[in-house]
């Protein structure tokens, strides 16, 4: 929100409660008639709209969270930022020239319809995912063939050494399914219906609610709840309502406006809500057009990536919540690199605009496009048109545009904006999948990326040897491979096709009689931890 007060909102929450508690109330009286909730179960609310199950179809942040409490993935990603077995049992085991893995399974896991957890059940799930899935690339492009060598023992034939791998394999799209279950949807999507092997089953889903209750087989630490609501409510000022009501337990999101995190971090400081946040993973950050007027001129790039004032920009927009970035892989990763990009720099900005012949009487239109259905874009938009009129108006303008955040990703790969604010989140937490779906190109011609990743990210930027450099940085571990993936991305803040702008890590709150908020290395909410204390007092409305 842009200059609004909250307790201006307040009248505006009642009304919305009745809508929020039938919702929830209507969800349970699908199973039986009962009036109130039952012990033990939490309600969450979101603003992530789930369409879909399948984890072959869908890839949302919020469909991952749900995905990531109903079924195990082969590795998990402790808080420290390294990989542990979970339905496999020990970290992969490489054949000499690294092309070859095979993977222990754990004995005695069934799925939630009986049928028995093995390296078929999980060849058929990887097959399927190669197949139909929506991101078949993140196995595609890396494995080969996958093949059962024993009953509890898989082996992936890769086209080349990656040495990521156990964190490839704990992106939850790869969470094994019921052969039984799928049978009949080996080639099309199931996506109302959910059958894996995780602490909960799905037992009632709609694109707005989802209900997850304890699975009594589970073959790990069971849930410290009795189940879990998931509902979807698409206002903002409605989650924060309903979190303040009590109609919701947690609210989970950092989509909702920054006046209301503030003000939901604000009451968490004085004990009266818990709060809780997992590793900053997803960044937000410019693509710039480099094959066309003007961003085909790297002083102009560079001009812009000088011209941005990260930490005013930041303090403004989300008060701080979303820290400065200049770097393309998160800090927590293996080959962050926190200053590759150029820093703030008004003076070295207006100097390259003039080398390119703006600011002695001619000013340059930097076209802006934002994504208008979220907040943050466009008070971003709005800021930075601001900070650069005060700062460098005699060389630049910024021109703002906005579009619907669906409409825009479709035609990204078609060159339609010389400037464009996105985010990006892996599907793994590993820098190879941050840099490689923006640096990839299948096909060049000297610095333009003609097809591939590059392309169709919307900046249709290369390098000479880059792509070789990104896939050369997958086949080594360690030190050396810290070292290139630094290597690349200074290579490309020098040509500044893409500015990073912010962090954003995953926030949660939740009232005071729930436990305390704990995340996973992947930067999911871990709600089989959740659990209801004695209800000491309630926030004031």
């Amino acid at each position: 929100m842009n200059g609004g007060h909250l307790h201006s909102l307040i009248p505006l929450f009642r009304p919305l409660r009745l809508s929020i508690t039938l919702l929830i109330l209507g969800g349970w009286l699908l199973q039986g008639c009962q009036p109130s909730r039952p012990p033990g179960k939490l309600v969450v609310g979101t603003r992530s709209r789930i369409d879909s199950v399948d984890p072959a179809q869908t890839y949302s942040i919020g469909a991952m969270q749900v995905l990531s409490a109903l079924g195990d993935t082969l590795y998990t990603i402790g808080a420290d930022g390294r990989p542990r077995p979970q339905l496999a049992t020990a970290l992969p085991r490489l054949s000499a020239d690294g092309t070859r893995a095979r993977i222990p399974l754990r004995a005695g896991v069934r799925f939630h319809d009986g049928t028995p957890f093995d390296a078929a059940a999980m060849v058929f799930t990887l097959e399927r995912f190669i197949a139909i899935g929506k991101l078949s690339y993140l196995l595609g492009d890396r494995v080969r063939a996958v093949r059962r060598v024993a009953p509890l023992e898989l082996e992936l034939e890769l086209k080349r050494p990656y040495s990521p791998l156990p964190q490839l394999l704990s992106a939850v799209n790869l969470t094994p399914l019921s052969p039984t279950a799928y049978r009949q949807h080996r080639k099309g999507f199931l996506n109302n219906r959910f059958v894996g092997t995780g602490p909960y089953q799905l037992s009632f889903y709609s694109t707005q609610q989802q209900r997850l209750v304890p699975f009594a087989g589970y073959w790990g630490r069971r849930p410290a709840n009795s189940g879990i609501d998931l509902v979807t409510l698409s206002n903002s000022t409605a989650l924060y309502g309903a979190l303040r009501s009590g109609e919701i337990d947690v609210l989970l999101s950092t989509s909702i406006e920054g006046d209301q995190q503030s003000s939901l971090q604000a009451l968490a400081q004085r004990g009266e809500l818990r709060e809780g946040s997992g590793p900053a993973l997803e960044i937000g950050y410019l693509t710039l057009l480099t094959d066309r007027p003007p961003f085909n001129d790297q002083r102009l790039r560079l001009a812009v990536a000088h011209s941005l004032d990260r930490p005013t920009i930041s303090a403004r927009v989300t008060r701080d919540l979303r820290p400065p970035l200049r770097d393309l892989v998160p800090p927590t990763l293996p080959g962050s690199d926190p200053e590759a990009w150029p820093a703030y720099d008004p003076d070295r900005a207006r100097a390259l605009y003039r080398q390119a012949g703006y600011c002695d009487g001619s000013r340059l239109t930097l076209p802006l496009t934002f994504r208008s259905n979220i907040p943050a874009d466009r008070l971003f938009a709005l800021t930075w048109q601001a900070q650069l009129r005060r700062d460098l108006g005699d060389c630049v303008t910024l021109e703002i545009t906005g579009m619907e955040a669906t409409t825009a990703y479709r035609q990204l790969g078609d060159g339609n904006f010389p400037m464009i604010l996105l985010d990006w989140m892996g599907d793994f937490p590993d820098a190879d999948n941050y840099l490689s779906p923006l640096l990839d190109c299948d096909q060049a011609a000297g610095d333009r990326c003609l097809a591939g990743a590059s392309a169709a990210s919307g900046s249709f930027w290369t390098a000479p040897g880059l792509v070789n450099d990104l896939q050369r940085s997958s086949r080594i571990a360690g030190p050396a491979r810290t070292a290139l993936l630094r290597q690349v991305q200074r290579r490309t803040a020098a040509a500044s096709p893409y500015l990073p702008l912010w962090l954003v890590a995953p926030r949660a709150w939740a009232r005071p009689h729930v436990s305390q908020l704990r995340f996973d290395g992947s930067g999911r909410l871990i709600l089989r931890d959740l659990s209801l204390q004695p209800r000491t007092g309630t926030v004031k409305p």
